[in-house]
């Protein structure tokens, strides 16, 4: 017989038959007169109102068609028991609304539940609303009824209890937390009552035990899952309990086995190989001597749960102090890393992608990242031991661990995953944490969380785009906190050390070395005082920074630099956020602050400037066309010459900051950056060769002067077709600047042809003089000083010649020491032609073709001694005077200049500005001995070195290094090396033998 067709397809309108794809058939049968009762099939349509709002009820459900056919199950039972064709829960549902949406969210969620109410169809009345309106109690607790078998009787209190919890879940009478916590009292309550069972089942005679059940894992912190193994650990008090105590917890296993969910003891010391039950002195004395990390890391959420619940609370308070020291042993964070990476191992590559607890972004991902940082900074916080991941993750937030907008995600993320794996255990009331891939199911799952269809996407789709957003932003944040670099340091400190107590503080100071305890402790108390997000923060960072500041020959002023900085940049957003949370920035910050001046006085002016710390590529030095376009562009947007150079002498603080940075971490080991180059290559890790400091920090100055150059021609009128270049000379020339530089130049110009040479000399001029003045303006900037008197006649000399007239000069009056000079020269900027021009017209003058006679060559050994001489500061120790002592800078470069001399016009190969390189060439040609070059080039790199480390470390120029003291201590320290007294020696020792090279050379 053929079914009508058009009471299914209106009943299709109610959701039924979506997963049959009957058009609802079945659905008229089952609410049809020979079914429920609830529809007519003639007029398509429900009965009378009452049951036009159960069918309206039905099809909220996730699964209408599953929650009418677990009704009309439940109708049939009721029918049967009774022999009466009508339904006391139909009449029930259609007198209390309250009751109507439970039963039908219950049944269209869980086939579990609807199959225990068939089973049991008088316990839907336990889903009544209660007289005044309120909805059914759902804390968790049991309401055993009735004789017979505890066993039994239990089992249904508990599915009762169940019962009432999903159905407020279901409705919304229950947030997540409200959920695990009414479902971990459910256990606390089932363990309670099995536990009584078990001892009342006693041999007659038998002494009760002193036994206590531990809750551990998701029931230990209150957030249990509709089916999990319960996680506890048994405890008793003497070994005179043990033999009842061990009857007792084997039976309360069974029972809670056949009850409700297995109980697994496996958290248990040793394992399932370890007694069952141990003794309080017993599982101290193992926790003391054998526990590993991950069982310090599992009693995080120890709670007392049954039994003796005094004796319970005793083994947690005397593990506590073990614990809670567990982050300090130097296994310990990296093992926390390694058992996640485990667990994530141990997935079947088919369900990686779909598991919400294991997976990556999964709950997992949250509560080790979470029980991570609880074991590290709860040390010192006790407002973080707390048993729960959502009441520790908002501790964490507040107490400025964990950064709000991170912990919001990771509060959503969770919340979200844990709502999915409720309703998928839901269901069937199975243990599963594997989102499904059948159509059907996934469609119920949607529609089980809420999930509705909207224009242009479906409700499956919706839930897989908020999954997928969830998983991403739990997966980055799980790597952000957990291999967050700060944390090893934390670990590292004593516990003592972490509550910063007035008294810890200043005992803490004093062993790490602080001259001024009481000084720095006003210091700490200024930086940590109050109940603000920032002091907390602060109270996180500085056990750490004292650590590193401690490393230092000057502990105050590290910690004197950091409150500099954090004063001016503490109420900013970003500023400790970036501390706590960007990699390796603290550490580094620390160790520059405690060891360079130069660099915390830059700071002082620019603290921004720290953001550079965070990234590995930010501390790589910009190349010459970066810096270029960089400073130029910004000296475009200001039309005011003087406002224009101050926004390029802002750039070129930030630079400033950027190349010494590098400098003084490129040694730092872990803290060292490895940063990439443009092409993608890396490079070796920071600045450590000089000649990459030299070349980085003079393409800043020649971007600066490039920059300037511009404002200074933009505010000069000048005739047409005049050019202009600045010519670098010295060490700028040489690509070999050091922090202190001035800027060695020389002006040169080219009158236009048929021009007035008079009126293009006198704003060649202007020009010249103005680049000085926009570069000499006072400001907060690091100054840089155009020093012009390498020119023709010096001082006495005019500042600026035309290209004509220095090729008359170094014709007709240039000296030897001039051509000495030329060596270095090279075109900075200005107009590129005429640069090139006047290197190509002062080829032949530094590197003459027949080379140098012999009274040049006793000309230039004289006036090298008599520099040595006359500008050897008076009190200085030639043998440790960086620039002009024995061995040193000076020596080097003489010897090699006058090789370049002597030989460049005839070998190209020396026709270079920069020392090292000529020095290679000069050896490469066999014009100097190769160990001799060696020597040579080891002298003058350490020279270089140590000069400026002795800037960085002192914040001013210096060329002498000290032979003891706290400045000896920080370039040695800076410069990577241990021992002040043997660097010293390895200086003297590197500079004799480069002494003797050059007189070798000299004299040649």
């Amino acid at each position: 017989m053929s079914r009508p067709t058009r009471a299914p397809g209106r009943l299709a309108r109610y959701g039924f038959g979506t997963a049959d794809g009957d058009g609802g058939a079945r659905a008229a049968d089952l609410l049809g007169p020979d079914g429920l009762g609830l529809w007519r099939p003639a007029e398509q349509e429900p009965v009378d109102e009452p049951a036009g709002e159960l069918l309206a009820a039905l099809s909220r459900a996730a699964d209408p068609d599953l929650a009418l056919r677990q009704l009309h199950r439940i109708v049939e039972t009721e029918r049967r028991t009774t022999g009466d064709t009508a339904s006391s829960l139909l009449a029930d549902l259609h007198a209390d609304p309250g009751l109507r949406r439970r039963v039908i969210a219950v049944l269209g969620a869980s086939s579990a539940l609807g199959d225990h109410l068939v089973a049991h169809p008088e316990h839907y009345q336990a889903l009544r609303t209660a007289p005044d309106g309120l909805a059914p109690s759902a804390e968790g607790r049991l309401e055993p009824a009735g004789d017979g078998n505890p066993v039994a009787v239990l089992r249904a209190a508990y599915r009762l209890a169940l019962l009432r919890i999903a159905a407020a879940d279901l409705t919304g009478g229950r947030g997540l937390e409200q959920t695990m916590a009414a479902l971990s009292a459910l256990a606390d309550a089932t363990l309670a009552a099995a536990y009584e069972i078990a001892v009342d089942e006693l041999a007659e005679g038998t002494e009760r035990p002193r036994l206590a059940v531990v809750a551990m894992g998701k029931c230990g912190g209150g957030e249990l899952n509709y089916v999990s193994d319960v996680d506890v650990i048994f405890v008793a008090a003497e070994d005179a309990d043990l033999p009842a105590a061990t009857l007792v917890a084997t039976r309360l296993i069974h029972i809670c086995g056949l009850v409700a969910w297995p109980v697994d003891a496996a958290l248990r010391p040793e394992g399932n190989r370890g007694p069952l039950v141990r003794t309080l002195a017993s599982h101290l004395a193992y926790y003391r001597r054998w526990a590993r990390t991950w069982e310090f890391q599992a009693l995080l959420k120890a709670r007392p749960a049954a039994g003796d619940l005094p004796l319970a609370q005793e083994w947690i308070d005397q593990l506590a102090p073990l614990v809670w020291r567990a982050a300090e042993r130097p296994e310990a964070v990296e093992d926390v890393r390694a058992m996640r990476r485990r667990i994530i191992d141990h997935i079947p590559p088919k369900e990686l992608e779909r598991e919400i607890k294991r997976g990556p972004g999964g709950l997992r991902d949250i509560e080790f990242a979470v029980q991570l940082l609880q074991l590290v900074h709860g040390r010192g916080d006790e407002t973080l031991r707390a048993p729960g991941t959502l009441p520790t993750l908002r501790a964490l937030v507040a107490g400025g661990y964990v950064g709000r907008a991170d912990g919001e995600a990771l509060l959503r993320g969770y919340r979200f995953l844990r709502s999915v794996e409720h309703r998928l255990q839901l269901q069937g009331l199975r243990r599963t944490h594997t989102v499904p891939t059948e159509p059907a199911a996934l469609r119920w799952l949607a529609a089980a969380l809420g999930f509705t269809a909207t224009p242009g996407r479906s409700a499956v789709e919706s839930f897989r785009a908020e999954w997928v957003t969830h998983a991403t932003e739990v997966r980055r944040l799980h790597a952000k906190l957990l291999y967050r670099p700060l944390l090893e340091s934390v670990a590292r400190v004593p516990a003592d050390g972490l509550r910063l107590t007035p008294e810890a503080a200043r005992h803490r100071l004093e062993i790490l070395g602080f001259a001024d305890p009481a000084g720095a402790l006003r210091h700490l108390q200024a930086l940590t005082g109050g109940v603000s997000r920032t002091a907390a923060i602060q109270r996180t960072l500085l056990p750490v920074l004292l650590s590193e500041f401690a490393d230092a020959p000057e502990p105050d002023r590290g910690l004197l630099n950091y409150r500099k900085v954090s004063d001016k940049l503490g109420s900013t957003p970003w500023y400790l956020r970036l501390l706590r949370d960007g990699g390796p920035v603290a550490r580094r910050l620390a160790r520059v602050l405690a060891l360079s001046r130069y660099v915390a006085d830059l700071l002082a002016r620019d603290p921004e400037a720290l953001r550079l710390l965070a990234e590995e590529n930010e501390l790589a030095p910009r190349s010459r066309e970066v810096l270029r376009e960089g400073f130029l562009a910004a000296a475009a947007r200001h039309t005011d010459p003087v406002e224009a150079t101050s926004a390029v002498r802002a750039l070129r603080r930030r630079e400033l900051v950027r190349v010494a940075c590098a400098d003084v971490l490129c040694r730092a080991g872990a803290l060292a950056p490895a940063p990439t180059r443009a092409d993608g290559a890396k490079r070796a890790p920071g600045l450590s060769d000089i000649t990459e400091v030299g070349t980085a920090l003079s393409d800043v100055t020649d971007a600066t002067l490039a920059a300037a150059l511009r404002a200074a021609q933009a505010s000069q009128s000048a005739p047409e077709g005049l050019r202009f270049a600045v010519i670098g000379m010295g060490r700028l020339g040489g690509y070999e600047s050091n922090y202190l530089s001035d800027a060695d130049v020389l002006f040169v110009y080219d009158p236009p042809a048929g021009g007035n040479e008079s009126a293009a000399s006198a704003a060649a001029h202007a020009i010249a003089e103005e680049l000085r003045r926009l570069l000499g303006v006072p400001a907060p900037d690091p100054p840089l000083g155009v020093d012009a008197d390498l020119r023709p006649e010096g001082r006495q000399g005019p500042l600026v010649r035309s290209l004509a007239a220095y090729a008359q000069y170094y014709a007709r009056w240039s000296r030897v020491w001039e051509a000495q000079a030329l060596l270095r020269a090279r075109f900075v900027c200005g107009d590129a032609n005429l640069g090139a021009e006047f290197e190509a017209m002062i080829d032949p003058v530094r590197y003459p073709a027949e080379g140098l006679t012999r009274e040049q060559v006793v000309e230039i050994r004289r006036i090298k001694a008599r520099v040595e001489t006359e500008r050897l500061p008076r009190g200085a120790d030639p043998a440790t005077h960086t620039k002009l002592g024995r061995g040193g800078l000076a020596d080097v470069e003489w010897a090699v200049q006058l090789v370049q001399l002597r030989h460049g016009g005839a070998n190209p190969a020396l026709r270079g500005t920069r020392t090292l390189d000529a020095l290679a060439a000069a050896a490469e040609a066999g014009l100097v001995d190769p160990a001799d070059a060696a020597e040579m080039a080891a002298a003058w790199s350490l020279a270089a070195q140590v000069r400026n480390a002795l800037m960085l470390v002192r914040g001013r120029a210096g060329d002498q290094l000290p032979r003891h003291g706290v400045e000896l201590a920080g370039v040695v320290r800076l410069l990577g090396r241990d021992d002040p007294g043997e660097f010293l020696d390895e200086y003297l020792r590197t500079a004799r033998r480069s002494r003797a090279a050059t007189e070798r050379v000299l004299d040649a």
